[in-house]
């Protein structure tokens, strides 16, 4: 029922047609999620995600997606009980919701249900070790959301990273004209230039930056084939501290030339 609700959601969300992606992975939310959706408990989840390039959805609209009757369809197109039916179902498993969407950029639903507990007999994987980075490395924060950009940079300083922040792709290019960064850790979609765009243009230049992508879409459904090389990352949000610092310090060793 949760699939079917969220693919009916973005068909209607692409009436000329769209692409539209399922995804599922074993994810960890850990208190960095919980501060920011209290209802949620930190622990293993099953995470699904529903991701179409519709016509996406402004704060407004997605502050009252859940409630029951609520719908921006024209009358006789639409009852307003699709997304309510799929928000009861997750609360009433245990789960918790995540949407990300911007207008004109289409929308991602995630879903996390808590996971099966393993047998006492499975193995659990051992958890990966993080490489650490050159206290002082330079690096180039680029993000629209100011909240989201104040977390990030917090993290990144307590990391050891020297921080430079800019809120728009041209503003991040003066800044590295001035300061050629190490490392560019930048949102996806963006007013003006996205992401991608400044990674091209910063690795046109020498001593290209590692980078890593942030974003609330899904990677498949969203970075280009040609920012998926080495020295590249893909950090989904809602963002966890720990995981961001373990891809920044993957790109920088990936970013590194031979020998270094």
């Amino acid at each position: 029922q949760i699939v079917l609700n969220l693919a009916v959601n973005s068909r209607d969300a692409m009436p000329a047609g769209g692409r539209l992606v399922l995804e599922t992975s074993n994810v960890e939310l850990g208190p960095d999620y919980q501060r920011t959706h209290l209802d949620a408990k930190p622990g293993p989840y099953v995470m699904l995600a529903v991701t179409d390039t519709g016509h996406g959805m402004s704060k407004g609209v997605m502050s009252r997606i859940f409630e029951p009757f609520f719908t921006t369809k024209g009358p006789g197109l639409g009852t307003g009980l699709g997304l309510a039916t799929v928000f009861g179902i997750v609360k009433q498993s245990g789960g918790s919701l995540y949407v990300y969407s911007e207008p004109g950029q289409g929308t991602t639903f995630k879903v996390y249900l808590p996971r099966a507990v393993e047998r006492p007999d499975d193995q659990e994987e051992a958890p990966r070790p993080r490489p650490s980075p050159r206290m002082g490395t330079r690096v180039l924060l680029v993000e629209d959301d100011l909240q989201v950009r104040t977390f990030v940079r917090r993290v990144l300083a307590q990391g050891g990273y020297a921080v430079t922040e800019a809120d728009t792709g041209e503003k991040a290019l003066a800044l590295a004209q001035a300061a050629p960064p190490e490392l560019l850790v930048t949102d996806m979609v963006m007013p003006g230039m996205r992401g991608d765009e400044l990674m091209r243009r910063l690795r046109a230049r020498p001593s290209p930056p590692g980078v890593v992508f942030m974003s609330g879409y899904t990677e498949s459904g969203l970075l280009p084939e040609d920012a998926r090389g080495p020295g590249a990352r893909f950090l989904q949000k809602p963002i966890d501290s720990g995981e961001l610092l373990r891809l920044c310090a993957e790109a920088l060793a990936a970013a590194a030339p031979p020998g270094d």
